[in-house]
């Protein structure tokens, strides 16, 4: 009689029991195909972002004029960002901008928000016509403020005039300057916040409000309490997000007022500008760079770990 096979000396088959993991080969295809989707990544932040924010940093020690290095001057650029008079205006001009128009592009956004996020004839076409000023090139809305704010014969003054006032000095005035510009940004960015405002208003649960409701809540109380601790996480972001490119405020000043009259519009970028395309000071131009980065990189900060509270204490 044939002796039947002792299956404990058979070798077990390593594909029937894992067949779920690759063979080495695979693997090693699967990660080259990773590395080639991932390479190009890698090489923009590298060549885009990384070189030139060390590059900018070695440039700051250095006194570097003109595209040549002249001599190593240590602190020395950095030193000088204390007892610049021209860089504190700048930065009190910038600071003022900043504060006036994130501030009302939020209560106006955020507002315009909970007005189309109501039931209404056309509330599509009001949305829609709300955006667009987003689609609009900073540079050339700056070009196009030159002909509104036309003191002799512009828009704003001939309306102004027809209600019986009188002309405003827009663009030859220090004060009057700066808010042209103001408003300007606020119509440009408005938008912003009322589109991710809106998006975050539709998507609240609606079960909340009707449980209010049934309770007796309407109105304020509703807004109060239900909504407004519900969008906090989302204003505070857009906050964030308008405050670190209101600080970057460039092609407006430059292209309606280059700074003028005088340096009543002269922002901090388009001081760093000038700083090191028209007086050739490039390593200054780098230390204005890396304080106006820590400036931001502080507010970030700040902000970063109140969102971060905000999801947790809502976790």
């Amino acid at each position: 009689m044939a002796q039947a096979p002792d299956r404990s000396t058979v070798s077990p088959n390593p594909a029937s029991q894992d067949p779920v993991s690759p063979a080495p080969s695979q693997r090693k295809l699967e990660d080259r195909t990773k590395a080639v989707f991932i390479l190009p990544a890698v090489f923009w932040i590298l060549a885009f972002t990384v070189f030139p924010l060390l590059y900018a940093l070695y440039t700051s020690f250095f006194s570097f004029r003109f595209g040549q290095i002249n001599q190593f001057v240590g602190l020395q650029n950095f030193g000088r960002l204390f007892t610049d008079g021209n860089l504190h205006s700048d930065l009190r001009i910038t600071l003022i901008f900043v504060a006036s128009t994130v501030a009302v592009e939020m209560v106006l956004g955020f507002a315009l928000a909970l007005l189309l996020n109501q039931e209404m004839r056309g509330q599509n076409v009001l949305r829609a016509i709300m955006t667009l000023p987003l689609f609009a090139t900073p540079v050339a809305v700056g070009y196009l403020g030159i002909t509104i704010y036309l003191e002799t014969n512009g828009p704003i003054n001939t309306f102004i005039r027809a209600l019986g006032g009188q002309g405003i000095p827009w663009l030859s005035h220090p004060v009057w300057a700066l808010v042209a510009i103001i408003i300007i940004d606020i119509w440009q960015w408005t938008p912003f916040v009322f589109l991710v405002s809106l998006a975050g208003l539709q998507s609240l649960p609606q079960d909340l409000y009707e449980a209010a409701e049934v309770d007796g809540g309407a109105g304020w109380q509703l807004f109060r309490y239900i909504t407004l601790p519900l969008m906090a996480p989302v204003l505070w972001l857009i906050l964030l997000l308008r405050l670190v490119e209101a600080f970057k405020v460039f092609d407006i000043p430059t292209s309606l007022t280059l700074g003028g009259p005088g340096r009543a519009t002269e922002v901090y970028s388009l001081y760093t500008y000038r700083t090191a395309l028209r007086f050739f000071d490039h390593g200054y131009a780098a230390a204005q760079g890396f304080l106006l980065l820590f400036i931001v990189m502080l507010i970030v900060t700040l902000l970063y770990g109140r969102i971060r509270e905000l999801y947790q204490e809502e976790a």
